[in-house]
């Protein structure tokens, strides 16, 4: 068993005050597992951080953005979304709070997450100076399109996303056919990935959309493109730039909305009080981190349970900070 030293532990003397009767006390807790790999993570290392260093009693049960939420608001059940991207069911979940069904844990349990347009490293490398979306629209002949090289090609989403509809209406706003620019149909997610991976490996240019956290932004080390303007507001974003091309006839220049991400937690968790909500409010995962482990987690096609302790037992410099001294022993003792 491998030995772990917990570091700087700012919060040691609150948590050490909690006794084992205290821990018992935790009882069981439903967690949803989201159905993509980091949010499957983040639950698996929640479970056995509060099972193991709490005696909490937690289920994972399957979950979605939509599906989970749903669920939270109506039944109160599962107890906690580690990953709730909350742009989807912004007006609901902000009302479920006002109205105390439920509660932000923490807000971004993740960081340097979000999304938007990204360039592969070498182009990054190659031209510190076009350092913005506006600087680099006027230069299509660096990223041409294999199909017709005298457009350069911005990647946008399949057909049926959501962020299709959004990157249309910006490719407009930018006017960038007019500029010499294609929009790309990649058709479908391994597509994109697929475009990403033929750049990255050769050292080519790309210009497109995508989200951290991801393994392909940790694997090929994408790097994210400020606008260069800036947010055109919600009137224009919600009620243009995301809708269809009919119904957004004169779409404005506007960087990507914030990416909003919270722990969700229901009103019975946060009134059973302590030791589950204390940890979650504590619970950081650094972006580098987290798209380190997915690109792990690909590379060896491994689940979230093989996953969280892989995280565990390499990363105890970032998880000993959310715990104290004597719950980072109990955890390093079940490794």
């Amino acid at each position: 068993m491998k030995k772990l030293i917990v570091k700087g532990l700012a919060t040691a003397t609150t948590f050490a005050a909690l006794s084992t009767a205290a821990f018992a006390e935790c009882g069981d807790v439903q967690m949803a597992e989201m159905n993509w790999a980091s949010a499957e993570l983040m639950a698996n290392v929640d479970k056995f951080i509060l099972e193991n260093g709490y005696g909490c009693d937690v289920e994972l049960v399957a979950g979605a953005t939509m599906t989970t939420f749903a669920s939270m608001n109506e039944k109160g059940q599962p107890d906690v979304a580690a990953e709730l991207w909350i742009n989807a069911v912004r007006e609901p979940l902000f009302a479920a709070m006002d109205e105390g069904r439920l509660h932000s844990a923490v807000a971004g349990p993740i960081t340097q997450l979000g999304e938007g347009w990204w360039v592969t490293p070498s182009f990054a490398e190659a031209h510190p100076e076009l350092d913005t979306v506006v600087k680099i629209l006027e230069r299509p002949d660096l990223f041409p399109d294999v199909e017709d090289p005298s457009k350069g090609a911005f990647v946008g989403c399949p057909a049926g996303w959501g962020c299709q509809l959004a990157n249309a209406n910006l490719f407009r706003a930018f006017d960038m056919e007019a500029k010499g620019w294609k929009l790309v149909d990649p058709g479908s997610a391994a597509g994109l990935d697929g475009s990403i991976a033929k750049a990255g490996d050769r050292g080519e240019n790309w210009l497109g959309y995508y989200w951290s956290p991801t393994a392909m932004v940790g694997k090929y080390g994408l790097v994210p493109v400020d606008f260069g303007v800036p947010f055109g507001g919600s009137e224009n974003w919600d009620g243009c730039i995301v809708k269809a091309e009919q119904d957004c006839a004169d779409p404005q220049p506007s960087a990507w909305t914030k990416s909003e991400v919270h722990t969700v937690v229901t009103d019975s968790l946060k009134q059973q009080g302590g030791i589950a909500l204390d940890y979650l409010s504590k619970r950081i995962f650094p972006g580098p981190v987290m798209n380190a482990m997915l690109v792990y987690m690909g590379d060896e096609q491994a689940g979230g349970e093989d996953a969280a302790i892989e995280f565990l037992l390499k990363h105890e410099d970032v998880w000993g900070e959310w715990v104290s001294y004597s719950v980072g022993k109990k955890i390093a003792e079940a490794l």
